[in-house]
């Protein structure tokens, strides 16, 4: 009896874990620009988790988060939620009987301004510092001469 128990209130645990990394992805992808903004490094796997925000909305792909936290939810003897976890937790928290397809319009259009702001972001830092044409001539003279 105590293992159910224990076993019970360790997959209730790591639904937890899963459903605050699940929440944190998720502010990464909407937030996550203002964090690269100083930091080139985390550009690149931001833009990705976007793309990948963008293909799971339209594509429908299974969110694997959401797939482990079902899994767990149904060890813990937790009824899993159906659909997606924007729907599920943002239909109860902040906007109430809101419809899976405005909601998939929403995440598209916060991942479409991150992605313009990553091209305005490049576009602007080349108008501004041009790379120099290389004048491969030159660069050799230089390098036989020292």
């Amino acid at each position: 009896m105590l293992a159910v128990v224990f076993a019970v209130s360790l997959y209730s645990g790591l639904v937890v874990s899963v459903l605050v990394l699940h929440a944190l992805f998720i502010l990464w992808v909407v937030f996550g620009a203002f964090l690269a903004w100083s930091r080139p490094v985390l550009r690149w796997p931001h833009i990705a988790s976007l793309v990948w925000g963008i293909l799971t909305e339209v594509l429908y792909w299974p969110c694997p988060l959401t797939f482990a936290e079902n899994a767990l939810e149904q060890r813990a003897g937790i009824q899993p939620y159906q659909g997606g976890f924007l729907l599920h937790y943002l239909d109860k928290l902040i906007y109430p009987d809101i419809s899976p397809g405005v909601l998939t319009i929403a995440a598209l259009i916060v991942c479409a301004l991150n992605l313009g702001f990553y091209t305005w972001r490049m576009w602007d830092g080349r108008q501004r510092n041009p790379r120099p044409k290389i004048n491969f001539r030159e660069q050799i003279e230089r390098f036989v001469s020292l």
